[in-house]
This record gives structure tokens, C-alpha cells and sequence, in this order.
């Protein structure tokens, strides 16, 4: 198991390599670059009337060859500066627009996109495995209906439609809306988690219900194993049964669905985020993309992808933990 591992973790620096080379060339066939937003906003505004598009490519080293831009963001090449800084070097550049690191922004937004993330979790663990487990074990009785409605109600609803009409209706009816500040938790907890708690809950609710539903088709289908039987035979009570040797071997697709769904909570959370005001990792990419801000792009991007390669490995190694017939080598 422990070579396995290693041979795992080592495939993710090619893999990484792979997606920044997609990364960084994708961002950059976004029509209308950066150079052409700044021009035209200062323009609007009235700033500055000397500045031509050569002079800003120039100071933003953006004049060069694609591939030296390419090799100086990975660090391969040295800067103008003559110093070797890039993703090698553990840093991910500087904004074209506000002249601050990307890892400062990524990791100042992090926390708020991480406590979202982590209620919506919670919120879709907890209504998904026991209603998909109590389904299963009641097939076709009206609490197996009843779970799978909801299910199905979940899968179909958009959590931007709910957010939206949640911010819109409450509001209409009885005059209370959702902050529409950020409140750190630092400053105040209770206000913290009441803002958190409303799109966290949507998030998990929407996620929940593709849980569910696997969740219900694994254990159908575990309960139906020659051992399972057996251990009816042996006159072991129902919790047993259930919980001591179906339900680890049932979850193996439903943790690869959760490995999966991890890192969209980080980087995926675009939509919730800008409803409700939450100035996080998504909200960030959704103002990089506006401004075609290439380091904060490729910067989020490279940094969710790492995420989903490391879940992917420990995913793939907590096989064994649930299931001890699964052997690595």
C-alpha cells in the first residue's frame, strides 16, 4: 500500500505540469485582454490620456513570447529582475490590476470559501446517508417514497434558484433580507454562522440528493450479498448488520462522489457566493474573469487542481480502509 501511495503522489507532478500549461494558455484566448479593460477604463474615468497599450504590456511583462511568459510564471525562467520567482518557487505572481500577490488574495478568501464548503458538507452527510441507508433497509414503503422524492427534489431544484427566491421573497413578505456584508468571524461568531448557515444549507441540500440516491442504490445492492445473508442467518440484530457490514462496503461510491464534490465547494461556489454577497475563492475567479486578471485565474485554478489530485489519492487509499478485499500493491 505504502508504494502505491508513493507511485500516486509522485504522478501528480506531471499532472500538475499538464494543467498548467491548459490552464495558462486557456485564460489567455479569453477575448478582449487585460490591456484592452484597462485602456478602455481609464479611458472612461478619464485618468490618464498618455498611457498606450505597448507601455502597459511592457510593465506588466506582458510584450514577451508566450512561452517565456509561461516559464517565468512557473519560475523556470529567471524575472526581468534576474530572479528565479514562480509556481516552483511557491509563488503564484501578482494581480495585473492591484499589484498584490495572488497567494495573499487566495489565502486571505480561502477561510470564507473553506467555512461555506464545510457546512454544506455536513448539511449533505447528514441528510443523505441516513435517509439513503433507512431507504434501502425499507424499500418501497413510504418512508423509501418519501426519501426519494426528496431526493429527486433535490437533484432538480437549482441552489441558485432557492438562493435567489430566499433572498428575494423573505424580503418581499416580511422585510428581512440576509446580510449583505461579509461579518467575520473573528468579530462576531453568532453573526459569522448565522450568514454561513442559509447558503451553506442550500449547497448541501443540492449536493444531498445525488448522495442519496447512491447511497440507496449501494446498500440495495450490498444487502443482497451472500454475507449479508449469512449474517441474517446467524440472527445478528438489524443495527449490526447494517452498520458493522454493509454500510462501510456500500459508501466506497458514495466517498468517490464526495471526493468529487470537496473541491467544487472551494472553487464552485461562484453563484452562491455572489447571491449572497460572501467574498470568497469563487466570488474572486468570478471578479478575475471579469477583469481578465491571467495570475488570479491561473493562480485558483492550479491551486483547485492540486486539491482535487491530493482528495483523488487519499480517496483512492480510504478503498482499502472501507473494504478490506480491495488489496494495493
Amino acid at each position: 500500500m505504502y508504494s502505491y501511495a508513493i507511485r500516486r503522489l509522485l504522478l501528480i507532478f506531471p499532472t500538475l505540469i499538464l494543467v498548467t500549461i491548459l490552464v495558462f494558455l486557456s485564460v489567455r484566448f479569453i477575448p478582449a485582454d487585460a490591456i484592452d479593460l484597462m485602456i478602455a477604463e481609464m479611458g472612461s474615468s478619464g485618468a490618464v490620456s498618455g498611457l498606450s497599450a505597448e507601455y502597459l504590456r511592457e510593465e506588466l511583462g506582458l510584450n514577451v513570447p508566450m512561452h517565456i511568459q509561461y516559464g517565468r510564471w512557473l519560475g523556470i525562467l529567471p524575472q526581468e529582475s534576474g530572479q528565479f520567482l514562480g509556481l516552483i518557487q511557491g509563488d503564484l505572481g501578482e494581480s495585473l490590476w492591484k499589484s498584490t500577490g495572488v497567494r495573499n488574495m487566495l489565502f486571505e478568501r480561502l477561510p470564507i470559501s473553506l467555512e461555506l464548503g464545510f457546512i454544506a458538507l455536513i448539511t449533505a452527510l447528514i441528510a443523505s446517508i441516513p435517509i439513503g441507508v433507512f431507504s434501502a433497509i425499507r424499500q418501497d414503503t413510504w418512508g423509501d417514497y418519501v426519501g426519494r422524492t426528496f431526493s429527486i427534489l433535490f437533484i432538480s431544484v437549482p441552489s441558485f434558484w432557492i438562493g435567489t427566491m430566499v433572498m428575494v421573497y423573505p424580503a418581499v413578505w416580511w422585510g428581512w433580507a440576509p446580510a449583505m456584508e461579509y461579518v467575520p468571524m473573528t468579530e462576531n461568531l453568532g453573526g459569522n454562522l448565522i450568514q454561513f448557515l442559509i447558503p451553506g444549507f442550500i449547497m448541501g441540500m443540492a449536493m444531498s440528493g445525488t448522495l442519496m440516491r447512491m447511497t440507496r442504490t449501494m446498500m440495495l445492492e450490498v444487502l443482497r450479498q451472500d454475507y449479508i445473508r449469512t449474517a441474517w442467518a446467524k440472527g445478528l440484530r438489524e443495527r449490526t448488520v447494517i452498520f458493522r457490514h454493509a454500510l462501510k462496503n456500500a459508501l466506497i461510491p458514495v466517498v468517490t462522489i464526495i471526493g468529487v464534490m470537496i473541491p467544487m465547494l472551494i472553487g464552485g461556489t461562484v453563484v452562491i457566493e455572489q447571491i449572497f454577497v460572501l467574498p470568497g475563492v469563487g466570488l474572486m475567479m468570478f471578479e478575475a474573469l471579469n477583469l481578465r486578471d491571467y495570475p488570479v485565474i491561473s493562480g485558483i485554478n492550479v491551486f483547485i487542481a492540486s486539491i482535487v489530485l491530493f482528495i483523488n489519492v487519499i480517496v483512492d487509499l480510504s478503498y482499502a480502509w472501507l473494504d478490506p478485499r480491495v488489496q494495493y500493491r
